[in-house]
């Protein structure tokens, strides 16, 4: 998951760029960047791995004037990618996962067309985007063209000498959203950005739909479809707490989501807590609805670290989950507690420092109750986990089978005897007293959007 961010403005956009994009650090750990166009194109890329988008971009702030800007918090590539093309020169940044990726740059290649940006041995996903657009007749009919070739998903921002194209996902997986602010324009994929800059909601974008922005407002370029299937774990993880996506505030959701576990519940326990960050709003809504006293055996050392979900390499994953959570031991110690998480990924952070922290700490009983359903199948849409075998739930089903299995059909259904020796499985395996999830009824419940405008496909292996 990467953030991005624009603004077109009759002033300098410098201030609401740079702050504009900070606000989305929570969506990256990798790279950062801004393109400004004042008198011509300018592109600061940083490494932002172990630090802080404002320490690393503090010295480009006043050395990048102009009207127009666009910047990005990225979770895995250099952005953004500037190009001379027939359109003059342009730049461009990304949020999202192209499945083809690789076979769409073959396929160029053998055209002549070259690539320059590598990350990993593959090609930047930023740049064959910008390069499949050159084969419109026009920037929209690029975007279009673009969009009827990749396998996955792709919200975008080009920024060129007149202004800004901002582009949502054909499928609307990802949002964008339009603010206004007097005579400046703004476009975000949080909306959380927006509020201490003094931007107002005037638009969430459609599916697939495209629209321009310069200093003098907006136009619609390409009108989009109703039809979505926005991403389910925006409200359950990955989304900040004061953003809203089709107008629904995630915070809400998971206090919604924490309210519905504590509803299916009937454990006998001394208090209630959340895995930071995002746990914790679970863990409150549990509260609410239980009458538990809510606490905070675990804190988070927020300054310096990213979230563990994050980083591409295992290595700095362990770290992470190593380093920035602190337990308290007068707050765990004989305690029976209820910890809410948003999800069980791979399992291995909470089996190997979590509660390894909390058994130290002397605590009686460790019941997990986890915000979303048992993640099945890796994601189609976006960077996260990239292959079954990492997966908590797919690693029980491979002890209980003794195999791999194609069908999990029985594994999915809340309701087989299947899926509570999974469930069971993952509990001794990490150690805990108990565990339940989130029923999928119960999560859409809490998002409030029809399901089959949710994306639901790494629970159920459908996208509706």
């Amino acid at each position: 998951m990467s953030g991005i961010f624009g603004v077109a403005s009759k002033k300098d956009c410098m201030q609401d760029l740079f702050y504009g994009t900070d606000y989305h650090s929570h969506l990256g750990a990798q790279f950062a960047g801004l393109a400004v166009y004042g008198k011509e194109l300018a592109r600061q890329i940083h490494d932002i791995r172990g630090s802080q988008f404002k320490a690393k971009f503090y010295e480009d702030y006043g050395k990048m004037p102009g009207h127009m800007g666009i910047g990005v918090i990225s979770a895995l590539e250099e952005q953004p990618i500037c190009i001379n093309s027939k359109f003059g020169p342009f730049a461009i940044v990304t949020n999202g996962f192209i499945d083809n990726a690789d076979l769409l740059a073959q396929q160029l290649c053998k055209k002549g067309y070259s690539f320059s940006e590598l990350t990993d041995g593959h090609v930047n996903a930023t740049e064959l985007v910008g390069k499949l657009i050159l084969h419109g007749k026009t920037i929209v009919e690029g975007i279009e063209y673009m969009f009827s070739k990749i396998q996955g998903s792709c919200s975008l921002l080009l920024l060129n000498n007149k202004g800004i194209y901002a582009a949502r996902d054909k499928c609307g997986y990802s949002p964008l959203i339009i603010g206004q602010k007097g005579n400046a324009w703004a476009v975000t994929s949080e909306t959380s950005a927006f509020s201490n800059l003094g931007f107002r909601i005037k638009k969430y974008l459609d599916s697939g739909e495209i629209v321009f922005l310069n200093k003098s407002g907006t136009k619609s370029k390409r009108q989009g479809r109703k039809c979505k299937q926005i991403c389910s774990f925006l409200w359950i993880y990955t989304g900040f707490p004061a953003s809203s996506y089709e107008g629904i505030n995630v915070e809400t959701v998971r206090e919604r989501c924490g309210r519905a576990l504590a509803r299916r519940d009937d454990v006998d326990i001394d208090i209630a807590a959340g895995i930071p960050d995002s746990g914790t709003t679970h863990a409150i809504g549990y509260a609410m609805e239980s009458g538990m006293p809510f606490r905070r055996p675990l804190v988070k050392y927020t300054p310096g670290f990213d979230r563990s979900y994050i980083p591409a390499l295992q290595e700095r994953r362990d770290l992470v989950a190593k380093m920035k959570l602190i337990p308290i031991p007068e707050i765990i110690k004989d305690k029976r507690i209820v910890f809410c998480d948003d999800s069980i990924v791979r399992g291995t952070q909470l089996k190997n420092y979590t509660i390894q922290k909390l058994r130290e700490c002397g605590i009686k009983e460790i019941h997990f109750r986890i915000a979303c359903p048992p993640l099945m199948f890796p994601c189609k849409f976006n960077y996260s986990t990239r292959s079954i075998q990492e997966l908590a739930a797919r690693r029980a089903i491979r002890a209980i089978e003794g195999k791999d299995i194609h069908n999990v059909s029985k594994y999915v259904d809340e309701n087989s005897p299947q899926y509570r020796k999974m469930v069971n499985w993952i509990a001794k395996d990490l150690g805990a007293t108990t565990l339940k999830y989130q029923r999928l009824e119960d999560m859409v419940e809490a998002i409030g959007l029809p399901a089959e405008d949710l994306c639901k496909y790494c629970w159920t292996g459908r996208c509706r």
